[in-house]
Parts: structure tokens; sequence; C-alpha cells
């Protein structure tokens, strides 16, 4: 009786795998768009890449790693038409570096994308609670608005997958389309009436601080890669995941590009870094209020909080399939593979990403943490430090599973791509660990922190998978099968019922 067959027959089985065909090309892209949260990057990735740097060219930066990532991408989606599986790097490094590499990154992602998601209720908590003060003249505890937040979150992790997706189209659009409102108004107002190019030229680059720029230009992408994430629950996932993908680097690459010289064109190339570093993350609203006005500024600054919240969204949906992934094969208890009947939505682990949430909020509450400083910067860049190394070590398996095993793909995705993406990844990636302290403003042994968690973290992965190898080989197997790892299972319990009945 084949596997599928087996899962009719059972359909408390099938009430354990994700839905299928339900999100379509654009939904995948607004969700993984919304995890990049362009909003954020425009307003303060770009500010604090000028202030740390003190490098202008930081649109060129972001057209190199937009085509580095494009390089990666030619083989990561060779890979995924190969592979569907919502676990993407776990299930990717398993399969191209050896089941015990795979189980050392699940644990490295785990960590990762939970960094991303906890710190993004210090960013909205500080960033509302004066708008919200602006608007009602009430104090309001940052805290209270990173719960009211988390709630939204939590409840959203459980429902439908394309329901969240629509919410995040709505966010996602607005944001968009005040970005590009805010552009046009920086370059219509070019400072002393010139329209300077000097943010273009490539020239600039060369600079002893350009690794952490790069670094930081890389950090404006994370969550491109997580379409792979959503193939299980694609139509037509062969073509949905590379079209988002390629679409996600397009449209990043452009707005990153365009967003920051068009800031350094109305201040001034001469002036953007010192403005950056007085006006941080307000830069970008004084700019709009001088020149669209305070309501349109005060639009912005709301959507720049909604930009928080449809990241939160996005990387909470991430999370949560993370450790589904995980405990479908059982690499982690078997509860967490479970999903709600109801909207096919991986239950156990958004709860569990939800309880973590709610516990990082009420710990930095209590302990009178900085929300933005402590929370949002050093988790948020720590997370995609992390994410960065993932993408460095998948491009190494991509190179080593087409070494083995090819079928259509041509010279140019199973070599010469993944070769020289692989090679700049390198070169990014030890930009970062060398760069840690700038990046996390920290110095001493305290910047090493985010390289020896992930290290050690890898290392006890590798060896959880090989005492799985030895103690349970039936857990290993399935390590990076997916959904085959469910219909596997199915087989057996049907098979185990028909012998005792």
């Amino acid at each position: 009786m084949s596997s599928i067959a087996v899962a009719a027959a059972r359909p408390d089985v099938v009430a354990q795998t994700l839905a299928r065909n339900r999100l379509g090309v654009w939904a995948v892209v607004f969700f993984v768009m919304s995890a990049a949260a362009p909003f954020t990057v425009v307003a303060g990735v770009v500010t604090t890449g000028w202030a740390v740097t003190g490098i202008i060219a930081l649109s060129v930066a972001f057209l190199v790693i937009g085509v580095v990532l494009a390089l990666f991408s030619v083989g990561y989606v060779a890979m995924a038409r190969r592979i569907e599986h919502t676990g993407a790097f776990y299930a990717y490094i398993a399969r191209g570096l050896g089941r015990p590499a795979g189980v050392g990154a699940a644990w490295v992602a785990l960590l990762s994308y939970n960094a991303l998601q906890v710190g993004l209720y210090g960013a909205v908590g500080a960033a509302a609670a004066p708008v919200i003060l602006l608007v009602t003249d009430v104090p309001v505890p940052w805290y209270l608005v990173a719960f009211l937040s988390w709630a939204l979150v939590a409840v959203l992790g459980i429902l439908q997958v394309d329901l969240n997706g629509k919410i995040l189209a709505g966010l996602l659009v607005a944001e968009i389309a005040v970005i590009c409102v805010f552009d046009v108004a920086n370059l219509l107002h070019p400072f002393d009436r010139v329209m300077s190019f000097a943010a273009l030229n490539p020239a600039a680059m060369a600079d002893p601080g350009v690794g952490a720029m790069l670094v930081l230009a890389m950090l404006g992408f994370v969550g491109f890669e997580s379409a792979v994430v959503y193939s299980e629950e694609s139509r037509d996932p062969k073509r949905t995941v590379p079209v988002a993908t390629y679409l996600t680097l397009g449209i990043l690459s452009g707005l990153y590009a365009v967003s920051s010289w068009a800031i350094t064109v109305v201040v001034g190339p001469a002036n953007v870094v010192q403005a950056a570093t007085d006006k941080e993350v307000g830069l970008i609203f004084e700019l709009a209020a001088t020149h669209l006005g305070g309501t349109v500024a005060a639009i912005g600054s709301v959507l720049f909080l909604t930009s928080v919240l449809a990241a939160m969204i996005s990387f909470h949906n991430t999370t949560g399939r993370y450790i589904y992934a995980l405990g479908r094969e059982g690499v982690l208890p078997k509860l967490f593979g479970k999903v709600w009947q109801k909207t096919n939505a991986p239950i156990s682990g958004s709860i569990a990403q939800s309880v973590l949430g709610l516990a990082v909020i009420i710990t930095y509450a209590a302990m009178g943490w900085d929300p933005l400083v402590q929370l949002f910067f050093w988790c948020g860049t720590s997370g995609g430090v992390g994410v960065l190394l993932l993408i460095t070590a998948t491009s190494l398996a991509v190179i080593s599973f087409f070494l083995r095993e090819r079928d259509e793909e041509n010279v140019w995705q199973w070599l010469f791509a993944p070769v020289l993406s692989c090679a700049a990844l390198l070169v990014v990636s030890a930009c970062a660990i060398t760069n840690l302290d700038v990046l996390l403003d920290v110095s001493g042994p305290l910047r090493w922190t985010p390289a020896v968690a992930y290290g050690g973290l890898a290392v006890f992965g590798i060896v959880v998978g090989l005492a799985f190898k030895v103690w349970r080989p039936e857990v290993y197997e399935r390590i990076g099968a997916g959904a085959k790892a469910t219909l596997h299972s199915a087989g057996s319990a049907v098979a185990s019922h028909r012998l005792v009945a």
C-alpha cells in the first residue's frame, strides 16, 4: 500500500501535515518581504550603517549583497525544486553535508530566528510609546505595547497561513508606498539644488570599514531565504519558491539602494554621516516632516510600527514551522510536530515561540533593561549574523549535494553560481565575526557571545545527530525527509494496526 494511500486511510495523520495549496507567489513574497521589514531597514539599518562605518556608499553595498544573494539563490532554488521542506536550512544542510550537520544547523536556526523574533518586541514597544504619548498625552510603558503585539502575533500564529498572508499584504503595500513617497520627496529637494550621485560611486567602498558595511547591508535582507519555508504550503512550489525568492531580492535591492541614495541627495553626501549619527532612526521622519508635512511624517511613524509588527508575524510563522519540522521528524519531541486540525497551522511550534516571547518581555520589563539596545539591537543583530552563517553553510551544502546528485541542472546552477556565492559569503561571514564589536557596539569578551553560542549549538547538534544514528536509527533516517517522514510514520502505524488486528 503506497504512503499516499496510507495517509488517505488515516485522516488523523493527514491532520498532522501543513495545509497544501494555500499560498501563491505574491503571498509568499509578502511573508518574505515582511520578515525583511523594509521600512525598519531604511529608517534604522541605513542610518546605523552610516553612523558606524562613516562610508556613504551604502547603496552600492546593498546592490553588491543583492547580487551575491541572487547567485546563492541559483543553487538554493534549484535544490528547492528537489526538496520540499518547511525546515529549509536544516533540511538542505542535512541533505548536502550530512544528517548530523543538519541537526546542528537546526539548533542554530532556532536560536537565530527566535532572537530575531523576540528582539522585535523591544523595537515595537520602544517606538510606539512616544507616538502614543504624542497622540493621547498618556505615557505608556514599552512592555504594554509589546504585550499587546505579542497577543496579536500569538493568535495569528495558529490561524490559517493564508489569512496571515493577507494581513501582511496590506501592511507591506502601505509600508512600501510610504517609503516611495519619502524617496520622491527627498529626490525633489536635493541639497544646494545639486543632484549628487556620490553615494552610487563604487570607489567610495574603498575604506577599512567596508566589511562592517557589507554585513549591515546583509542584515537588511535577512528573511529573503524563508520562501522555502512555505514550500509545503505553496501552490506549485517548484515555480512559487524560485519566483518569490528572485522577486523579493529584486524589490529589496532596488528599494534599499534608491532609498539610501535619496537620503544622501537631500542631506548632502558630506553631511549624511553626521546627520545619521545625530538623528538616528528619526532622520527619515524629520526629512518627511520638512518636505511633506507633519501629517505625512506621522503616518510614516505609524507604518514604521506596522513594519515591525509585520516582521514579527512573519518570523513567528517561520520559527513555528522550524519547530514543527523538527518535531515531525523526531529531532524534537513529537508534541512539536502537531498542527491544529482547524487551520493546519503548526500549533505546538507556534505556542512554544509565543511562550518564549512572553518570557522575554516579562524578564526585560522586570529587570528594567533597555528594550531598544539590549533587546532589539543585540538580539536582532545576533540573529541576523546567525542567519548569515546558515546561508553560508547552505551554500556549501548546495555544492556538496549537486556534486552527488544532478538531474536537469546545468553547470551554472550546480557549480559556477554556488561556488561564486559561497566564496563571497565566506568573506562576508568572516567580516561579520571579526566586526562583532562594531555590529553590537560592545567590547571585551562579550563581543564573542554570538559566535560562541552558535558554534556551541552547532557542535551540540552534531553530537545529538550522531547519537540518533547509534541509539535511534529510525529518527536518524527521517532527518531532512520532510512530509515524507509523516507519511512513512503513517504507513508504519497502519501496518502495525493491521498486524495487531
